[in-house]
C-alpha cells in the first residue's frame, strides 16, 4: 500500500535526490517558499525549500524496497521512529500541497526601526536605526553621533541587523 514517508537529504542534494527517486517511480514532494532576502547586498525574492535537505516520498514498500529508496543518490536516510521508517498522514500532504505563503521574509533582513550594526567602513562598530532602502545596494541608516541625529548612506553590505 502506497504511503508518505520523510527523508533527510545530503547537503546541497535535494534535487539530485528527487531526480533519481522521480526516475525509479517515486512520487516527491518539496514544498517551496518564495522568501524575501539580501543577496550580495540586494534585497530579492529567493524560492527555497520550506524543510531545507527534507523531502516527502511517496511509494509502496511491496514494490520498492526502502533500502532501494535509502541507497539513492543524494539520500542521507528515513526519518524513523524506532526500526521502521515514519509515515507522514494523508492529512499532512494535503495541507503543505495547499500552504500559499505570502509575505515571508528573512529573519536577518532589516526593516524600518530595526537597529543594526555597522561592519565595514568609518563608522565600523556603530549601532544605527534601519530608515530605509536606497536602490538596490545601499540603505539610509540613522546615526546617533555626538548627540546629534544623521542620516547617512551605507552599502547594504557593510552593515547586519542587531
Amino acid at each position: 500500500m502506497r504511503s508518505w514517508y520523510l527523508l533527510y537529504c545530503k547537503r546541497g542534494q535535494l534535487p539530485r535526490a528527487k531526480e533519481h527517486l522521480e526516475r525509479q517511480a517515486v512520487n516527491c514532494l518539496t514544498p517551496m517558499i518564495t522568501l524575501e532576502k539580501m543577496v550580495r547586498g540586494k534585497r530579492t525574492a529567493v524560492n527555497e525549500p520550506l524543510f531545507p535537505n527534507y523531502l516527502f516520498v511517496e511509494f509502496d514498500p511491496e514494490d520498492i524496497h526502502t533500502t532501494t529508496v535509502n541507497s539513492t543518490r543524494g539520500v542521507s536516510h528515513f526519518v524513523r521512529f524506532g526500526a521502521q521508517p515514519a509515515s507522514v498522514p494523508e492529512k499532512v500532504i494535503h495541507q503543505l500541497l495547499n500552504y500559499q505563503a505570502e509575505n515571508i521574509t528573512d529573519p536577518d533582513t532589516p526593516w524600518p526601526g530595526d537597529a543594526v550594526v555597522i561592519t565595514e567602513g568609518a563608522f565600523e562598530g556603530l549601532e544605527a536605526i534601519f530608515t530605509e532602502p536606497e536602490g538596490e545596494t545601499r540603505s539610509i541608516l540613522l546615526l546617533n553621533l555626538l548627540n546629534k541625529q544623521v542620516l547617512q548612506s551605507v552599502k547594504n553590505t557593510d552593515f547586519r541587523k542587531v
